[in-house]
């Protein structure tokens, strides 16, 4: 049977080194799950690697790499339980089974249908050794885009925006640079590194000409690919985003075949959802979903948000206030839409974080009383 391990283990170093290389894969293994792999031997680490771009070598497969024959005997951290079935690549529970390892610590399971346990099993019945370390909030948030797409075929969906003290994201005249720090927009930065793709309405498209690029944080694969919300097919052809490395992707509800055509013409991909008022979101996340886009991150403007919200689309949310008042009765908000008729009604967040950045507080919370990453079963 696994053991469950509920206290800190004196060697929660090496599981911690494993959660840091899998950072290191975050935004650029996508639709594979950011996995990081230590193997220790005598108290010192002799192998390390993390998940590499899809149809290449897994974690697991890394770090048995790296340690070579001192693999034999040792003992593998790794952040998420390895795989026991052929997919691009062979399964993980075999090459860990050959290398002679004879324990393995596993942070958390993996909700792949296809593994779920199994990875676990595989292992036992090779001779080896399973501690669960259940329980680690960092392994469960780094794969928590993976495990809604993986169990609901559709993309984890992040809300970000900027707003001041008093609630408002720009002037009443419009102006809205910059209402958060430097620091914060290089963190807003870093968010776009971590997502399959970026979201903006139309409005926002328009009004900011947006890049929707990662310029101020590292980027370890490819640019997020660029979603707008585009009902009527309104983007301007010399829109900044249409010159900008990665994909372009306008979706619009019933636009003008010619309109269509003249965006394709610069390089968008044009995904046209029907003939109705507006764009059908949920439709929309299924598509970006079917085109193994685990993760989206919502940049704006209000009425997007607003619908998002309103439709129950949104997982997480990550809220930036910054210590400035703007003030004025036409200066807008983050959210539009229809909103809560009462307060029971409005949404409160769950797992709320918060932390400082250049005096702005930044709030990341969940959408839902238990976050989709959360929602894991016992091992056993």
């Amino acid at each position: 049977m696994v053991a469950a391990m509920t206290t800190e283990h004196p060697l929660e170093r090496y599981m911690a080194r494993a959660i840091e290389l899998a950072r290191q894969a975050v935004g650029a293994v996508s639709p594979n799950p950011p996995v990081g792999a230590v193997v220790v031997r005598d108290g010192h680490i002799v192998g390390e690697g993390h998940t590499q771009p899809p149809g290449q070598a897994h974690a697991e497969i890394m770090a048995l790499g790296d340690a070579g024959e001192a693999a034999r005997g040792a003992e593998l951290y790794v952040t998420l339980e390895p795989c026991a079935h052929q997919g691009r690549t062979g399964p993980c529970t075999a090459a860990i089974i050959a290398a002679g390892i004879r324990r393995v610590h596993i942070a958390a399971l993996d909700p792949n249908p296809l593994t779920d346990g199994r990875g676990v099993h595989a292992l036992e019945r090779g001779g080896i050794s399973v501690l669960l370390r259940e329980g680690n909030l960092e392994s469960l948030e780094l794969i928590e885009a993976f495990t809604k797409h993986v169990t609901t075929a559709m993309p984890f969906v992040v809300a970000k925006f900027a707003a001041s003290l008093d609630g408002k994201i720009a002037t009443r005249s419009g102006d809205s640079k910059w209402i958060s720090s430097i620091g914060s927009r290089a963190y807003a930065h870093a968010l776009r590194a971590s997502v399959d793709a970026v979201m903006v309405g139309i409005g926002t498209a328009i009004a900011d000409d947006p890049q929707l690029t990662v310029r101020d944080a590292p980027l370890s694969g490819d640019q997020p690919t660029r979603v707008v919300v585009d009902t009527h097919g309104r983007l301007p052809l010399t829109a900044a985003m249409l010159g900008e490395p990665g994909s372009t992707i306008v979706v619009t509800a019933g636009a003008s075949p010619e309109r269509m055509r003249a965006l394709e013409a610069v390089g968008a991909v044009v995904i046209d959802v029907g003939t109705g008022p507006a764009v059908d979101l949920a439709m929309l996340l299924t598509i970006l979903g079917s085109r193994s886009i685990t993760s989206v991150l919502v940049e704006g403007g209000s009425r997007l948000f607003g619908s998002l919200f309103d439709a129950g689309l949104i997982d997480k949310v990550v809220g930036i206030v910054a210590p400035v008042i703007i003030g004025g009765d036409g200066a807008p908000g983050p959210v539009g839409g229809h909103g809560a008729q009462t307060m029971p009604d409005a949404l409160t967040l769950s797992g709320v974080t918060h932390r400082e950045i250049e005096g702005d507080i930044v709030f990341v919370g969940y959408s839902e009383p238990t976050p989709p990453h959360l929602r894991r079963k016992k091992g056993g």
